[in-house]
């Protein structure tokens, strides 16, 4: 698919809606209808396109800016752009997978952790605290493990839904991978009771966060 127009993409997406799977999404605030798996061969199938990703972007169809997040070179973005996109990423799918398979990859994702961490918008902060997460993990140095915990341990019961969840998964994280706080951790998870009564399928662990850490320690030990 050489030289690929949106029009012709936006053709491709069209036959790939499955309405049973738009009103599953949508309970979740994701407003589209296609397979991810049809959208990831897809995405194989046109290759990197980082000009008809942006151009996929502008349409502010779901699927397709789902699909520019797979075709794009994460790298090529200025921060300013990145800055606009996350903002303009407004369903959970789409915010999720530029933060992860985008952000994460930039050159600019520390300074946008940091411009981004403490933004008024909830739906931004908690990209701020989704790359803090990613350096709770891989690049901890540097960072305030306790003075983190402090925000959680005052912010994160009353947060909005998906700041919340940024801040339990931090939690989490900081419990799972840095001995010293555990305690603490699975301490504040335990008085603030989020995510505690998540409805959670057989054989996945809890989001709750003193399950998941000590889930996950138990796992590890376990290696």
């Amino acid at each position: 698919m050489a030289e690929t127009t949106v029009a012709e993409v936006m053709v491709e997406l069209a036959a790939l809606e499955d309405p049973k799977i738009r009103a599953v999404n949508e309970k979740h605030g994701d407003d589209h209808g296609v397979n991810l798996s049809k959208l990831r061969a897809l995405a194989k199938q046109l290759k990197t396109q980082h000009e008809l990703a942006r151009e996929l972007w502008q349409t502010d169809d779901t699927a397709a800016r789902l699909l520019a997040t797979l075709i794009c070179r994460p790298k090529a973005f200025e921060r300013d752009e990145l800055d606009v996109m996350v903002r303009q990423a407004r369903t959970p799918k789409v915010h999720d997978w530029l933060v992860n398979y985008v952000v994460k990859k930039n050159p600019h994702s520390e300074e946008l952790r940091l411009a981004w961490f403490a933004d008024p918008d909830p739906v931004v902060a908690s990209a701020g605290w989704a790359l803090t997460t990613e350096r709770v993990a891989k690049k901890p140095d540097g960072l305030d493990l306790p003075g983190l915990l402090d925000v959680i341990e005052a912010e994160m019961k009353d947060a909005p839904d998906r700041l919340q969840w940024a801040m339990n998964h931090c939690l989490a994280q900081i419990g799972i991978e840095h001995a010293e706080h555990r305690a603490r951790a699975i301490d504040i998870g335990e008085r603030l009771e989020v995510l505690k009564n998540y409805p959670t399928p057989p054989n996945c662990t809890s989001p709750f966060a003193p399950i998941w850490i000590t889930e996950m320690v138990r796992r590890q030990q376990a290696d």
